[in-house]
């Protein structure tokens, strides 16, 4: 059976490195129409990314693609380790609360807005920030207070072992929100059977 497009330019970007579409349009005898169908949907799936333009001609620079970050891979996550095993453990086995409150500030920090005095807007806004963090976050009032539900954990990969890093959402919710905040259901199934975490607001500010 002949390999699909796609197929095809994964795997002439895994022997070249990178590929303009026209590269790729002349290395599979194909149009170039047809070609940027096929990247706009391994980009879209994450599969290739554009890493840099190139001019080729006298028209605009063009997109030069390689494999993603995803499929190549990376160390990222060794490098967490690394770092969570000096900067939160303690010899004792212990996370210390100052690290963690420390990583979760500096997080915070980085892009803290303007600070909204009603809490709705609060909300909202960390919402969106913890959405571009990858949470898939959303809030939801409640007779106790509000709470913060994550959809995803962006820390999955390493939660098992760093169950600290929990805490150090709590921090990062109390950050952006000035309110105490507290888990009440980590990785709790839902009715579709995905996980999620949820954190409760006690107190007003």
């Amino acid at each position: 059976m002949r390999p699909t497009t796609r197929f095809q330019i994964l795997e002439y970007l895994r022997k070249n490195r990178t590929a303009s579409g026209h590269e790729l349009s002349r290395a599979l005898s194909m149009t170039g129409a047809n070609i940027r169908h096929h990247l706009a949907v391994l980009e879209s799936n994450g599969l290739i990314e554009s890493i840099s333009h190139r001019q080729e001609g006298r028209g605009r620079p063009v997109k030069i693609y390689g494999l993603s970050r995803r499929v190549v891979g990376d160390g990222l996550e060794d490098l967490a380790r690394a770092m969570l095993d000096v900067f939160v453990k303690s010899p004792t086995g212990e996370a210390p609360e100052a690290g963690l409150r420390s990583i979760a500030v500096h997080m915070a920090s980085e892009t803290s807005p303007v600070p909204e005095r009603l809490l709705t807007r609060r909300l909202n806004q960390t919402v969106d920030w913890l959405n571009e963090l990858h949470y898939q976050a959303r809030w939801e009032a409640g007779v106790d207070g509000p709470h913060i539900i994550l959809g995803q954990c962006p820390y999955s990969a390493i939660i098992t072992d760093y169950p600290e890093l929990c805490r150090m959402d709590e921090f990062l919710l109390e950050q952006r929100t000035g309110l105490p905040a507290e888990q009440t259901a980590k990785l709790q199934p839902s009715a579709k059977g995905y996980p999620f975490c949820t954190f409760k607001f006690s107190g007003k500010k």
